[in-house]
């Protein structure tokens, strides 16, 4: 690999871009550390795929900058910059053989010898026995992996993915998402991938960048950004948030107590906004699988010291793996609680009495203010 570009990380300093009077990404300041593994995750229109092709320069921004380590690479072409796109469409050489369509890019750059660079490439992606194989002897994945290795064998300090597993089927998809991930860890180039689908992001990458209406809204760690949302929209559209609207009674000793229907939640202050300070309003927040569920007859065997409301079962929905039960409360109309499969539990059908305990540690607080359904009809959404 000696022609492999000089490293660095991928640094957007105000950039931006309107079309007319619409702003598909406002200014925007992001640093895309070298070979991490960078997810930009949002629903449909939120600006995230504009602001993978202003990387790839198939975008001019409106404002700002784009530095490929310590070049500014703003003003080039596509084909000059550092950098290569694998798109939802594979875009293969139908016509080509597998060994032809890896060796397509080294070879219009006017490489004599190929074998040995395809021949790794096709290793890499494991593909090695179905060389002379064309595109539509393959399956989705496999193709997608040729897509993956023929924009790697030009060794680019950057590899772009705009939703490039959209098109395969739910087992197929969390497959290659496991195998992206090896490739990327394997060969140790930054990888930039956008995607609508969450459990994707979270599976593959190292920062994800949750992205609503041409903004950030929270950058971080998958695990981060899951456990501490700053936004009902992240804690709504990043997986599933319980939220339940409270009043702040007490607030000392890095704990928070509030009444919510009519009961009091404790929760940890450093898991708050900041200047949370009694009677304000608070939205209080707990995931699905943080929850235990129990009949209400069984109330006096709850643990001391945990968060606890009543209610009664609406639904329940057998998944496999969990329970999915739906539970109206005076705390909340529709808490969503998974309770994993482990052993049949009577006595939780539907309009069961019951009581929704957990551990005051695994509950968040956010800013009131906030719409308390943000994010919550994009989930799942597909473009």
């Amino acid at each position: 690999m000696t022609d492999k570009q000089a490293g660095g990380d991928v640094r957007l300093s105000g950039i931006s871009k309107t079309y007319g009077s619409f702003t598909a990404v406002h200014p925007l300041d992001l640093t895309v550390p070298e070979g991490s593994f960078f997810a930009l995750l949002g629903a449909s229109g939120c600006g995230k795929t504009t602001t993978l092709r202003m990387i790839a320069g198939l975008e001019d921004p409106t404002t700002g900058t784009v530095r490929l380590g310590d070049k500014d690479v703003t003003a080039l072409p596509p084909h000059k910059r550092p950098v290569n796109t694998v798109f939802q469409s594979y875009a293969l050489f139908p016509h080509l053989s597998i060994y032809e369509n890896v060796a397509f890019g080294l070879r219009r750059r006017g490489v004599k010898s190929v074998k040995k660079q395809v021949d790794d490439m096709l290793e890499l992606v494991q593909l090695g026995d179905f060389a002379q194989r064309k595109p539509h002897q393959l399956s989705g994945g496999q193709q997608q992996r040729v897509a993956v290795a023929r924009a790697l064998i030009n060794h680019p300090q950057v590899l772009l993915l705009d939703e490039p597993l959209g098109a395969l089927d739910l087992k197929l998809r969390r497959q290659m998402q496991l195998e992206l991930k090896r490739i990327q860890t394997e060969v140790g180039i930054t990888f930039v991938h956008v995607t609508h689908d969450q459990e994707e992001a979270m599976t593959m990458a190292d920062t994800v960048a949750v992205m609503n209406g041409g903004r950030v809204e929270q950058l971080g760690a998958p695990a981060e950004l899951y456990e501490n949302p700053r936004t009902t929209f992240v804690a709504n559209f990043l997986g599933t948030s319980n939220l339940i609207e409270a009043e702040v009674v007490q607030s000392s000793g890095g704990e928070v107590v509030v009444t919510a229907g009519g009961g009091k939640l404790r929760l940890p202050a450093g898991r708050c906004p900041d200047a949370t300070a009694a009677g304000g309003r608070l939205l209080v927040g707990v995931r699905p699988e943080k929850i235990s569920l129990s009949p209400a007859a069984d109330a006096d065997s709850v643990p001391a010291g945990r968060n606890s409301v009543t209610g009664r079962i609406l639904d329940s929905s057998f998944i496999g793996v969990s329970t999915q039960y739906v539970v109206e409360s005076p705390a909340g109309k529709g808490l969503e609680v998974y309770a994993q499969n482990v052993e049949h539990r009577a006595g939780l059908e539907p309009g069961a009495e019951v009581v929704l305990h957990w551990n005051p540690e695994h509950t968040f607080g956010l800013d009131a203010a906030q719409a308390i359904d943000a994010g919550v009809e994009t989930v799942g959404e597909r473009p």
